[in-house]
């Protein structure tokens, strides 16, 4: 239960999954239940620690991008938290409270805390990207890369080639995940099967993923990205053995409602495709999240796109359990994207511009009844 000395305004609340600290109103520290910082408020300020241990910052007034700090201003941040917890169980004469700073958070130095990013770097290549209502899973990357790797506007796993990890390099990957959570491991309610595709896997090799899942992160729904290329090679007896085996969610990159925009991008697959495979995925009792990217095709596709998008959306058998994602495209210098707009001389629409459209998409798909969320890539870290 939170504990609260009013007449000093300090505030500690050691719950099972985390140990939230405040001294003073104006500064909060929260640690997982290993003892390593998650996020520390600081007047307007709000810092937040990756799983390698680096280290982002934002302004409350400023908006809601992340910038990363250099390693020395990091590493006086974790001492400067690290200490807020000592003074707190040194004043507030709560045995609960010391205990727990004495076992779990005081051991974390800012030169262990730094060294957690060689013990992320042994269990994990780098992870490009999540939805982002599944920042508190437990990833695992059953797959390296994406089985297409060809839109024109997409970097995350350039470079990467698609791999496959299965049995005993698979099992010696979730052991090292686990070990780098260890007690956080409480904190985090489900499993994202990472990276770009791992669904396009066939039966043969899911059977033995699943399984390992099952074993090794009980009770954990299992959610992935899948593509509608790659989706269809699944019948609906393979997804409904996935959803009996634990799949509860995937997200589908939909992007658009308008063909000629999807075969612009290079994005495989149509709306009536990808329509149909919603429609497959949905009978066999998995909730369905399509990502669509807003402001893609710059201004010359404005209208079309928006139109397109809300009528594919409006033939989807979507309901209350599934979400729809609304992500303000972000075009990345030197792309092939940026090339084929410059060239076919498409304006790119401006952030107020994307922001709007964001707004007029989610009031329409919301008077339907349906869940929107918003995702935002410039905002995530792991």
């Amino acid at each position: 239960m939170p504990v609260v000395n009013e007449a000093a305004e300090r505030f500690w609340n050691l719950s099972p999954t985390a140990s939230v600290l405040s001294p003073a109103p104006e500064r909060v520290a929260a640690f997982d239940r290993e003892g390593r910082l998650l996020t520390y408020a600081r007047g307007d300020e709000f810092f937040k620690r990756s799983l390698a241990s680096r280290l982002y910052a934002r302004d409350r007034g400023e908006g809601r991008r992340w910038r990363e700090l250099a390693a020395g201003e990091a590493a006086a941040l974790f001492a400067e938290t690290r200490e807020l917890a000592l003074t707190l169980a040194a004043v507030a004469g709560d045995a609960a409270l010391a205990a727990r700073v004495r076992d779990e958070i005081a051991p974390w130095t800012p030169a262990r805390l730094a060294g957690e990013a060689a013990r992320f770097a042994s269990a994990y290549r780098p992870i490009a990207i999540l939805p982002p209502d599944r920042y508190l899973s437990v990833v695992v990357q059953a797959t390296e890369g994406c089985t297409w790797n060809r839109c024109t506007f997409c970097s995350f796993y350039q470079g990467r080639p698609f791999r496959v990890r299965e049995g005993e390099e698979l099992a010696a990957h979730v052991a090292r995940v686990k070990e780098l959570l260890g007690r956080d491991l409480v904190r985090r309610p489900s499993v994202f099967l990472a990276d770009g595709n791992a669904l396009a896997l066939g039966q043969r090799r899911l059977r033995p993923l699943f399984a390992l899942l099952a074993r090794e992160l009980p009770g954990r729904p299992v959610t992935s990205f899948v593509d509608v290329w790659s989706g269809e090679r699944h019948d609906p007896a393979d997804w409904e053995e996935l959803a009996r085996a634990g799949l509860e969610q995937v997200y589908v990159g939909m992007e658009t409602g308008l063909d000629e925009l999807l075969a612009l991008v290079r994005k495989p697959g149509s709306a009536a495709e990808c329509e149909g495979f919603v429609a497959a995925v949905k009978a066999a009792g998995v909730a369905v999240t399509p990502i669509v990217m807003v402001g893609l095709g710059g201004e010359g596709y404005r209208e079309a796109h928006r139109e397109a998008t809300l009528a594919s959306l409006g033939r989807m058998p979507l309901d209350r359990r599934d979400l729809i994602y609304l992500s303000p495209f972000v075009e990345e210098p030197g792309s092939a994207y940026a090339a084929d707009r410059e060239r076919l001389g498409l304006a790119a629409m401006d952030e107020a511009a994307i922001e709007a459209e964001v707004t007029a998409l989610a009031a329409a798909l919301r008077a339907r009844g349906l869940r929107v969320g918003r995702y935002d890539i410039r905002e995530f870290f792991y």
